[in-house]
């Protein structure tokens, strides 16, 4: 029998960690991924303990062009509890800017502090704050001093070049009392191209126990399934995990369900409706927010995890590949199950 395990909180405690049943299953984010059309996939397939946004530039947002970064932040009243993550390299920008991540009604904020990419890193932000301390202090402090009580989060790595670097670096962010830590189980050199080092996962705990044991701790890396996420929990003490790229293809992930073909095909055309009537022009939320639209081919990179372990998925696969919109993706589908009829679906 799985054991659920709730922490203490105290009535009207804005930290919604506090209240969340253990352990605790939380969906990555991931860039041009965990748009609103994703999430709202999971909301009504398998909901998550707790929803991301993609990531979004503090100093966009504090920018002439904020309106057009806001699409980034659209979410739908079912996916609370919803945590936005931000990103940037100036202490000054995170408290400026928090007010406006609670405005919208966000229920948590998180800062990435471990993304790799050379653009994000030239800013100062993701991955490079690893490698300076003091300002990634700064940063936190700043970022709690704008957020009015909203519970700041922290998503990291291990360390920047070895994983020994996390004896001082983990440490030194408990230390800042955060709401949440969530590590990626890898270092910035590692990438994604070794295995998650859930071996060190137990002492990234004792740290936690030692200096912040009201922070909670999730683990990152290589999840590949709902049973596998609990045991990695259990067998770490990690008060949880966060799942990326296990969950494509499979809105039902944070369920107990396994979907036959049909209904994941099914599902692939409500996704890609839904994804057109966000991110059309005429929609009114872009429309009253200057909001920047999205090509269909964003879509498109769902459509091979949608389309996996059946016969002729490689051809169903081109031809979704070739559509230029939701009224052809649909029609396509439908052609398919028809001449499908007898296969196992």
């Amino acid at each position: 029998m799985l054991m659920v395990i709730m922490a203490a909180s105290k009535p009207g405690d804005k930290n919604f960690w506090l209240r969340l049943p253990h352990p605790i299953m939380a969906m990555a984010p991931m860039a041009n991924v965990t748009d609103e059309a994703f999430r709202r996939m999971f909301a009504e397939c398998g909901k998550p303990d707790v929803f991301w946004t993609e990531f979004v530039s503090v100093e966009g947002l504090l920018s002439r062009g904020r309106e057009k970064l806001l699409t980034d932040l659209w979410f739908s009243p079912d996916e609370h509890p919803i945590v936005a993550q931000i990103f940037g390299g100036k202490p000054e920008q995170f408290e400026e800017v928090a007010p406006l991540i609670k405005e919208l009604g966000f229920d948590g904020i998180d800062i990435n502090m471990g993304c790799p990419d050379r653009g994000v890193e030239k800013s100062g932000a993701g991955a490079a704050l690893i490698k300076d301390l003091t300002r990634a202090r700064a940063v936190i402090r700043a970022l709690k001093r704008g957020a009015g009580g909203l519970p700041i989060s922290v998503k990291t790595r291990l360390g920047y070049r070895n994983a020994a670097e996390m004896d001082e670096w983990i440490p030194a962010l408990l230390e800042e009392d955060l709401a949440a830590l969530i590590v990626h189980l890898r270092t910035r050199a590692e990438m994604s191209d070794v295995d998650a080092h859930w071996d060190l996962a137990p002492k990234i705990v004792a740290f936690r126990d030692r200096i912040a044991p009201k922070t909670v701790i999730l683990g990152n890396g290589d999840i590949r399934s709902l049973p596998d996420g609990r045991a990695k929990a259990a067998e770490t003490g990690m008060d949880g995990v966060m799942v990326g790229s296990g969950v494509f293809g499979n809105p039902w992930f944070f369920s107990d369900r396994t979907p036959g073909v049909r209904e994941r095909l099914e599902r692939l055309v409500v996704h890609t409706e839904l994804f057109e009537k966000l991110y059309r022009s005429d929609n009114p939320k872009t429309i009253g927010q200057g909001g920047r639209l999205k090509n269909f081919d964003v879509m498109k990179k769902h459509y091979k995890s949608y389309t996996t372990g059946f016969d002729t998925a490689k051809e169903l696969r081109i031809r979704l590949m070739e559509a230029e919109n939701a009224s052809e993706v649909r029609q396509i589908v439908l052609d398919f199950l028809d001449k499908s009829q007898n296969m196992q679906v």
